[in-house]
């Protein structure tokens, strides 16, 4: 279970980190390379972005990545054939993540068995609420995997206590309103949204948007289980290199 690993694991550290690839991007081979590399450096948890034509929760920088790897002609069978190889190779959990135009064009049931078979643990899907889930979310239920569901600062109580019915292996915080990439607050208002989050559900919650320095980790320490990380390191394996990316997550701990 997702959930008991990732409470299992922050019964060695602070606090964990999750980061986040777009699949085929710069290319399949960089991706290994780059995987590797964030394993190696202390990565607890990962996102395996599907890419998508119009990911609309991602800035400038994960858009761009998605474009260019949807150009490069990655599939989703390309994307399913390399996280199995994945998880095979290294031992963290992995998860996808994209929007539901792909399941719905690849096939609901199709794609969740496929996960299952490729062993990815769950996914996150950012435009797809409970409301509209009913298929996804019991699909993933009957093959034990884990939805994980989004609360943000706008989301009241009582929205959250709705939405962590159908969670399950953790919550995904999103740190402010808006896209991926920006700079985000981390302040006595940002740690009062995080209380609420708590008081909401008692599944692991996880942080991301706007989560770009050792200081935010820091900040996040006993408030979060999970700092997730992924504009910051497309920056650098854009402006660096793969290496550079795995000193600055290694820096992170």
């Amino acid at each position: 279970m997702l959930e008991s690993y990732v409470k299992m694991k922050r019964r060695e550290k602070d606090i964990l980190l999750m980061t986040h690839i777009v699949l085929g991007y710069p290319s399949f081979d960089d991706c290994f390379s780059l995987v590797k590399t964030m394993v190696d450096a202390g990565v607890d948890v990962m996102e395996l972005q599907i890419p998508f034509s119009e990911p609309i929760a991602d800035g400038p920088v994960i858009l761009h990545a998605n474009h260019k790897a949807l150009r490069a002609g990655v599939s989703v069978e390309a994307c399913f054939k390399f996280a199995g190889m994945l998880t095979r190779e290294f031992d963290i959990p992995f998860l996808f993540m994209s929007y539901y135009n792909i399941l719905f064009k690849y096939g609901t049931d199709r794609f969740l068995c496929d996960m299952a078979g490729h062993q990815i643990r769950g996914a996150i899907i950012p435009d797809l609420p409970p409301e509209e889930g009913e298929v996804c979310l019991k699909g993933m239920a009957s093959k034990q995997l884990n939805p994980i569901l989004i609360f943000s600062p706008t989301t009241s109580f009582q929205r959250m206590t709705y939405i962590a019915q159908f969670a399950r292996g953790f919550i995904y915080c999103v740190a402010r309103k808006g896209v991926t990439g920006q700079d985000t607050s981390f302040n006595h208002a940002f740690t009062a949204y995080l209380e609420q989050c708590r008081r909401a559900t008692a599944l692991p919650l996880a942080v991301g948007f706007g989560v770009k320095e050792k200081r935010d980790i820091d900040f996040l320490k006993n408030k979060a289980d999970i700092a997730v990380i992924g504009t910051q390191t497309l920056n650098i394996l854009q402006t660096e290199g793969i290496d550079a990316v795995g000193r600055f997550i290694s820096h992170l701990q």
